[in-house]
């Protein structure tokens, strides 16, 4: 009688961004293919793949807690350090105490393609550190998701890298250049979501408004959206931060014009005062930021329009942190996204004078969230009564009920119905909740 054969698990961990999540879904496919089970429990597993972040100096520390404890609890287990605090911090977490060399593995941005294959290959083939020279990469990791478990809507990578060198940010160091995948292959990611029953895709990248401008196909990010959405008119499409001032006139018509194309504008505007914008190297003012807003808005009168901030950047004075509260406060935008100034290591903005104390920082934070608040439940109240298009999303809320998010990006909460529809469901705005706005199905 032949031996019966033990299949493998693996646990996946992921820590911040979009790209990430989407990186590791890539992962979990290339490992369910293999016949490797993917499970929720670390200490079972006989591999670990740990995709860090590294965007602040909060979620470096988060990344080798994670690392840590992986090896604390499974002494047994292969286990993959990949992503960008990986990426930077290699030599720190090789020296990390209390490891086995032999049972951990670096691997930087530019090898997440090979990842799986490697540790599947084992012992000769799992050296210390897999990284390449970054700098030197000119294509994107191609990466191949067969579904997203669990949910409707799906996570699309189309771009990698950035360029931009904003002085608080370390991600161009993490990431590398801007690098777009062909448009063949976006289409061909696209099917296989179809297929696998995804009815909702959220285009994104490190920075997705510089789609395209490497390839020797003559497109952009507006060129993209417009093929997906009429080569995919079964599926909604939703385009995550985009630059201000890549937020084009054809992007605009195109959104206004296609109806799978969701209303919805994620924008970064950081500071709302032109000397915090200047040292903080981004490349617009506080009247173009307005601008484009408000051309947004009148070309898309019932769009999401929402707003990263950071608040305590080195220098801020109170003037300058008015300036930003001000201008949101005179803006018609939907929710904002507020954080404090993190000192990152690395960056031009670490060394700066005049660092700003916490207990400021986080004051101001406090302001702008109660602001982002009052901002949402205003925009809530514009609907209630009306009829909106809503995905709902699979996983259940106490009580039964089933949450998903508008066209528009307004999150509702739903009495579960007695079999969940696959594809957008009218629904009517009734009441503003905490979190939510309670909607009916009609």
């Amino acid at each position: 009688m032949s031996p019966v054969q033990v299949l493998k698990k693996a646990y996946l961990s992921t820590l911040g961004c979009k790209v990430n999540q989407f990186e590791t879904a890539a992962f979990k496919s290339q490992l369910e293919r293999r016949g490797v089970i993917v499970t929720s429990n670390l200490e079972e597993a006989d591999f670990v793949i740990i995709n860090t972040c590294t965007v602040t100096a909060k979620a470096g520390s988060e990344s080798r807690r994670e690392v840590r404890k992986a090896l604390r609890l499974n002494d047994q287990a292969r286990v993959v350090v990949t992503g960008c605090h990986a990426q930077l911090e290699h030599d720190e977490l090789t020296r990390l105490p209390d490891i086995d060399p032999a049972r951990l593995m670096v691997a930087g941005n530019d090898t997440k393609d090979s990842l799986v294959d490697k540790l599947l290959a084992g012992e000769p083939q799992l050296g210390p550190l897999q990284l390449g020279d970054l700098g030197q990469q000119q294509e994107i990791a191609p990466l191949q998701v067969d579904k997203f478990e669990g949910r409707t809507r799906a996570y699309l990578r189309v771009q990698d890298g950035c360029e931009s060198f904003c002085s608080y940010c370390i991600v161009p160091y993490a990431r590398g250049r801007s690098r777009s995948l062909p448009i063949a292959e976006v289409e061909r990611q696209v099917s296989i979501y179809q297929q696998a029953g995804h009815r909702e895709i959220v285009v994104t990248g490190i920075h997705v408004g510089r789609y395209g401008l490497d390839l020797s196909e003559d497109c952009n990010i507006a060129g993209l959206l417009d093929r997906l959405c009429y080569g995919f008119p079964s599926i909604r499409f939703r385009l995550s931060s985009i630059e201000p001032l890549e937020i084009t006139d054809t992007l605009l018509s195109l959104m206004a014009e296609a109806g799978n194309l969701m209303p919805h504008f994620h924008i970064p505007l950081q500071s709302g005062d032109n000397e915090v914008l200047k040292r903080m190297n981004r490349r617009y003012t506080r009247k173009q930021f307005r601008e484009v807003v408000d051309k947004c808005r009148d070309t898309l009168p019932d769009a999401a329009i929402g707003f990263d901030i950071m608040v305590g950047f080195p220098g801020e004075t109170e003037a300058m942190f008015e300036n930003s509260r001000n201008l949101i406060e005179t803006t018609d935008c939907t929710y904002l996204h507020v954080f404090p100034f993190s000192k990152r290591p690395g960056t031009r903005a670490a060394d700066y004078d005049n660092q700003i104390d916490s207990a400021v920082k986080q004051q101001r934070v406090a302001i702008l969230r109660r602001l982002g608040r009052k901002k949402s439940r205003a925009f809530y109240r514009r609907f209630i009564n009306s009829r909106r298009e809503v995905l709902l999303e699979t996983e259940k809320l106490s009580g039964g009920n089933l949450k998903g998010f508008t066209d528009n990006y307004i999150p509702v909460t739903v009495p579960r119905p007695e079999k969940l529809p696959r594809k957008p469901v009218s629904v009517k705005l009734v009441e503003i909740m905490d979190k939510s706005v309670l909607a009916r199905i009609v």
